[in-house]
């Protein structure tokens, strides 16, 4: 295989063989018809064994021509003749088409007053590997990249399957897939790549739950192992001084919730103890968990020990240094930021100071989790938006301390109750329903996108009120195959009415610009903030008042509720702008209907789960939440409590060990084998 397409086949599925047959096929090809010339219908998909009859030199540009002339490649079988015809062409049609060589072509048959012709054809050679019995037949078609086409992608696979068959057998939890009527693993691989019509490779179909199965136990088995190994040591029993704590309950412009208070007591409850504790502080958007996760820092280290709080993003690990600095530096705690924009001589002096424990409070993002960051006395690790880190980066920061840190984790993304104990296991949690009080419902309407025009001419009236706006796009740049708006026409077509009032964000950005602008708008420099989704999470800016968000019905519910979200947070009334294409798909009219007759997150990640149709995700991209790789978590949802309940079983019978080691490795949990009794 080509050197360089093996690098992208690996950058786009992995290094293994195995990884390749998990890169699963979204779509079909069917090439199984065969007919001759003279039989095949207009219209149709036909593959057909033809002989090379004439074949024009490649045209030249000519001055007088705009572009190429289209290459007539003539074809004919026994029945009659077949025009091959390329637009724009390129010189590997010369060399797929030796005069008087039999080619298989596969393409959908079209006519005109000439005859019978395929535009751009699929081509074949015939040879001892090729003929028609292996082109004719019905192809998976693979998400694919720059540089590994599909044809690299099937050539591959088909490898990967003989490796397959020349391998170990595959580990076989039998009893387990026989009680559910699932089929072994390695018949399924087989099936979902050599699918006989489009129902093979539909997530209903049992080759592809037993895949969804195998990767939902994989990650039980994961999680289980990790909170074993963590609850196995023992853990920090955190002092019961408040002097610092209380100091800051006084300092706050308002009360806790009930919710709040709630959840703070039961984090106090775990620290005092000396089991290392593990809990996941669930909060619907603009709930106040970062208020709990400060105090819960605070309390730590008012006891003598360090904190850290982990967020997946600068510009969010940004807001929370702004906001603990502001909350705790006057109580004389120390806190510090390390990102990956850090210099290498401030990660120096800064390491320094954590190593010394002069640093109180780390904040940062995955930089926190080098080797190298070592502390003096951690004792509680906080993750905000935990779903975008992996169970190895929760747990790597806890590695070099005597005792285990205790671990909050905290997630803006409601979690439905039906998924919540089978996704993190037995993981204590506390929820944050209520709002702070003040909090003002916010206006949300849905209008078709022909409206845009009115809706960007009727922000003025926002911005002269001193207010500001987010406008949200699906894209970052135009894309042939999209009709999505990109947030950079958007951006450009805005800034022709508002002028540099207007700024743009998006993740492809450098960590240093995004910084800039988020200033400038959080400033009130810049009045409406054109962004991709890298805002859905925890930005925080309480001069937004509106929120306009294009193209409204491609995205999840659950994530329309998250970017609402942003705005809300001041003293003046606030709406949500949904625009979208029409006609609306039943489960995108769903969606849009329920955003707009609640604001209570549990409510919609429920709704979000109900809703979903076969094949949607939980939105365009649903900030990473329970991403999986071969399991789908609508059409597979009850397989969730089979695959907690067989977790527990297998890791009591040392026999499974085998099984489970293989099952760890082929999703990717590898780190967690050791913690596998031997066996």
């Amino acid at each position: 295989m080509n050197p360089q397409v093996h690098q992208k086949l690996i950058e786009l599925c992995g290094p293994r063989w195995l990884d390749l047959l998990l890169h699963l096929p979204r779509n079909l090809l069917d090439r199984s018809q065969t007919p001759t010339v003279e039989n095949a219908e207009v219209g149709q998909r036909v593959t057909m064994q033809l002989t090379v009859v004439k074949r024009p030199p490649l045209p030249r540009y000519s001055p007088n021509i705009k572009g190429k002339r289209p290459m007539v490649v003539d074809l004919a079988d026994a029945s009659g003749p077949l025009r091959a015809v390329f637009f724009n062409p390129h010189p590997w049609i010369e060399r797929a088409f030796p005069v008087g060589a039999e080619v298989i072509v596969s393409g959908k048959l079209e006519a005109d007053n000439k005859g019978k012709k395929m535009i751009h054809p699929d081509v074949f050679s015939v040879n001892k590997n090729n003929n028609l019995d292996t082109v004719a037949r019905i192809v998976p078609l693979y998400p694919a990249t720059a540089g590994a086409s599909q044809g690299w992608i099937n050539r591959a696979m088909i490898v990967a399957q003989e490796e397959l068959k020349k391998s170990p057998p595959l580990p076989n939890l039998l009893p387990v897939m026989l009680q559910h009527d699932l089929p072994p693993l390695a018949e399924a691989l087989a099936t979902v790549h050599n699918p006989l019509t489009a129902m093979d490779i539909l997530p209903e179909t049992p080759a592809r739950r037993t895949l969804g199965f195998h990767e939902l136990l994989a990650a039980q088995v994961a999680l289980r192992l990790a909170r074993a190994d963590l609850l196995s040591h023992p853990g920090i029993p955190h002092g019961t001084n408040t002097l610092l704590t209380e100091k800051m309950f006084k300092s706050l412009p308002w009360k806790l919730t009930t919710d709040q208070q709630t959840a703070f007591e039961n984090i106090c409850t775990d620290l005092h103890t000396a089991r290392p504790m593990l809990r996941l502080l669930q909060g619907d958007v603009g709930s106040g968990k970062t208020i709990v996760a400060l105090l819960s820092l605070l309390h730590v280290i008012e006891n003598g020990h360090q904190g850290v709080l982990m967020a997946p993003t600068e510009i969010l690990a940004n807001q929370h240094y702004q906001t603990a600095q502001k909350l705790l530096a006057p109580l004389g705690i120390t806190v510090a930021l390390l990102t990956g924009r850090s210099s290498a001589a401030q990660k120096k002096s800064l390491k320094s100071k954590i190593r010394s424990g002069f640093v109180n409070l780390l904040i940062g993002t995955h930089a926190l989790v080098q080797d190298d960051v070592i502390f003096d006395k951690l004792g509680l690790i906080v993750i905000d938006e935990q779903h975008r880190f992996g169970v190895r980066q929760r747990l790597a920061l806890s590695e070099n301390q005597s005792l285990p840190p205790d671990v909050l984790l905290m997630t803006a993304t409601p979690i439905p109750r039906t998924l919540a104990l089978t996704v993190y296991g037995d993981m204590d949690m506390s929820l944050i329903h209520t709002k702070p009080p003040g909090r003002k419902p916010i206006k949300t309407v849905a209008k078709p996108l022909e409206t845009l025009p009115d809706i960007a001419r009727g922000l003025k009236r926002i911005i002269e009120a001193g207010q500001q706006v987010y406008w949200v796009c699906p894209l970052i740049d135009e894309s042939e195959e999209s009709d999505l708006a990109a947030a950079t026409q958007r951006a450009t077509y805005l800034q022709s009415v508002y002028g540099n009032q207007v700024a743009l964000l998006h993740g492809a950005m450098k960590a240093a610009e995004k910084e800039e602008v988020m200033a400038a708008f959080k400033s009130g420099e810049k009045k409406i903030l054109v962004s991709t989704v890298v805002i859905e999470v925890g930005i925080d800016v309480p001069n937004a008042s509106v929120m306009v968000i294009e193209h409204a019905e491609r995205f999840g519910l659950s994530q329309l509720h998250q970017l609402r979200g942003r705005v809300g947070r001041g003293a003046t009334e606030s709406s949500c702008i949904l625009l979208y294409q029409p006609p609306l798909a039943e489960y995108a009219l769903a969606r849009l209907n329920g955003l707009r007759q609640s604001d209570d997150g549990f409510f919609l990640a429920e709704e979000d789960l109900r809703l979903r149709g076969p094949g949607e995700m939980l939105g365009t991209r649903q900030s990473g939440a329970w991403e999986t790789h071969v399991a789908d978590l609508h059409a597979h949802r009850d397989l969730l409590p089979i695959a907690r309940e067989h977790a527990d079983k297998l890791l009591e019978t040392p026999s499974q060990n085998r099984a489970l080691r293989f099952l760890l490795e082929m999703f990717n949990h590898a780190n967690t084998i050791p913690l596998l009794r031997s066996g």
